[in-house]
Protein backbone atom coordinates (compact mmCIF):
# COMPACT_ATOMS: atom_id res chain seq x y z
CA UNK A 1 0.00 0.00 0.00
CA UNK A 2 1.44 3.30 -1.12
CA UNK A 3 1.51 6.05 1.48
CA UNK A 4 2.70 9.63 1.22
CA UNK A 5 2.67 11.45 4.54
CA UNK A 6 3.34 15.16 4.71
CA UNK A 7 4.56 16.97 7.80
CA UNK A 8 6.04 20.30 8.80
CA UNK A 9 3.13 22.61 8.18
CA UNK A 10 1.97 25.18 10.68
CA UNK A 11 1.39 28.85 11.41
CA UNK A 12 4.17 31.29 10.58
CA UNK A 13 4.45 35.04 10.26
CA UNK A 14 5.01 36.67 6.90
CA UNK A 15 8.69 36.59 6.04
CA UNK A 16 9.23 33.40 7.98
CA UNK A 17 10.25 29.94 6.87
CA UNK A 18 8.96 26.40 7.01
CA UNK A 19 10.28 23.07 5.82
CA UNK A 20 7.75 20.54 4.63
CA UNK A 21 8.59 16.87 4.41
CA UNK A 22 6.88 14.00 2.65
CA UNK A 23 7.68 10.45 3.69
CA UNK A 24 6.92 7.79 1.10
CA UNK A 25 6.36 4.08 1.62
CA UNK A 26 5.05 1.17 -0.40
CA UNK A 27 6.62 2.26 -3.68
CA UNK A 28 10.02 2.26 -5.32
CA UNK A 29 10.63 5.84 -4.33
CA UNK A 30 13.80 6.38 -6.35
CA UNK A 31 11.85 5.63 -9.54
CA UNK A 32 9.26 8.35 -8.97
CA UNK A 33 9.25 11.99 -9.84
CA UNK A 34 7.84 13.97 -6.93
CA UNK A 35 5.79 17.12 -6.83
CA UNK A 36 4.34 19.60 -4.36
CA UNK A 37 0.99 21.20 -4.99
CA UNK A 38 -1.16 23.48 -2.90
CA UNK A 39 -4.79 24.37 -2.61
CA UNK A 40 -6.18 27.46 -0.94
CA UNK A 41 -9.85 27.73 0.11
CA UNK A 42 -12.07 28.32 -2.89
CA UNK A 43 -9.22 27.85 -5.34
CA UNK A 44 -8.05 25.05 -7.57
CA UNK A 45 -5.09 22.92 -6.71
CA UNK A 46 -1.96 24.50 -8.16
CA UNK A 47 1.54 23.35 -8.94
CA UNK A 48 4.30 24.50 -6.61
CA UNK A 49 7.44 22.49 -7.38
CA UNK A 50 8.63 19.20 -8.81
CA UNK A 51 11.81 17.16 -8.74
CA UNK A 52 12.85 14.35 -11.04
CA UNK A 53 13.43 10.79 -9.82
CA UNK A 54 17.20 11.36 -9.73
CA UNK A 55 17.00 14.81 -8.19
CA UNK A 56 18.84 16.18 -11.18
CA UNK A 57 16.00 18.33 -12.45
CA UNK A 58 13.69 20.69 -10.60
CA UNK A 59 10.88 23.00 -11.62
CA UNK A 60 9.05 25.74 -9.77
CA UNK A 61 5.96 27.82 -10.19
CA UNK A 62 6.82 31.44 -10.92
CA UNK A 63 5.10 32.51 -7.72
CA UNK A 64 7.57 30.59 -5.54
CA UNK A 65 10.75 30.67 -7.63
CA UNK A 66 13.65 32.01 -5.62
CA UNK A 67 11.84 31.45 -2.32
CA UNK A 68 11.11 27.70 -2.27
CA UNK A 69 13.52 24.82 -2.74
CA UNK A 70 12.53 21.23 -3.43
CA UNK A 71 14.92 18.41 -2.59
CA UNK A 72 14.82 14.68 -2.09
CA UNK A 73 16.67 11.98 -0.19
CA UNK A 74 16.28 8.67 -2.00
CA UNK A 75 17.98 6.79 0.82
CA UNK A 76 15.32 8.05 3.27
CA UNK A 77 12.39 7.96 0.83
CA UNK A 78 11.61 11.58 1.54
CA UNK A 79 11.06 14.77 -0.38
CA UNK A 80 11.30 18.21 1.18
CA UNK A 81 10.07 21.67 0.39
CA UNK A 82 11.99 24.49 2.02
CA UNK A 83 9.87 27.64 2.01
CA UNK A 84 11.49 30.99 2.76
CA UNK A 85 10.16 34.54 2.72
CA UNK A 86 6.64 33.26 3.15
CA UNK A 87 3.73 35.49 2.16
CA UNK A 88 0.09 35.41 3.23
CA UNK A 89 -0.79 34.26 -0.28
CA UNK A 90 1.21 31.09 0.34
CA UNK A 91 -1.48 30.01 2.80
CA UNK A 92 -2.90 26.70 1.61
CA UNK A 93 -2.97 22.98 2.17
CA UNK A 94 0.21 21.56 0.68
CA UNK A 95 0.21 18.12 -0.91
CA UNK A 96 3.01 15.93 -2.12
CA UNK A 97 2.48 13.62 -5.05
CA UNK A 98 4.33 10.84 -6.85
CA UNK A 99 4.58 10.26 -10.60
CA UNK A 100 6.17 7.32 -12.38
CA UNK A 101 5.50 8.11 -16.03
CA UNK A 102 7.08 11.53 -16.44
CA UNK A 103 5.92 14.26 -18.78
CA UNK A 104 4.32 17.49 -17.70
CA UNK A 105 4.98 17.45 -13.96
CA UNK A 106 3.11 20.73 -13.55
CA UNK A 107 -0.13 18.91 -14.26
CA UNK A 108 -1.74 17.36 -11.20
CA UNK A 109 -3.44 14.76 -13.41
CA UNK A 110 -0.02 13.21 -14.09
CA UNK A 111 0.44 12.02 -10.54
CA UNK A 112 -0.57 8.56 -9.42
CA UNK A 113 -0.34 8.97 -5.67
CA UNK A 114 -1.13 11.79 -3.28
CA UNK A 115 -0.66 12.53 0.37
CA UNK A 116 -3.33 13.86 2.72
CA UNK A 117 -1.86 17.33 2.87
CA UNK A 118 -0.46 19.62 5.53
CA UNK A 119 -1.81 23.08 6.35
CA UNK A 120 0.43 26.11 5.97
CA UNK A 121 -0.89 29.39 7.30
CA UNK A 122 1.05 32.62 6.88
CA UNK A 123 -0.13 35.53 8.99
CA UNK A 124 0.46 39.22 8.30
Amino acid sequence: QVQLVESGGGLVQAGGSLRLSCAASGLSFRSYNMGWFRQAPGKEREFVAAISWSGGSTDYANSVKGRFTISRDNAQNTVHLRMNSLKPEDTAVYYCAADLRGGDLRSHSKYEYWGQGTQVTVST
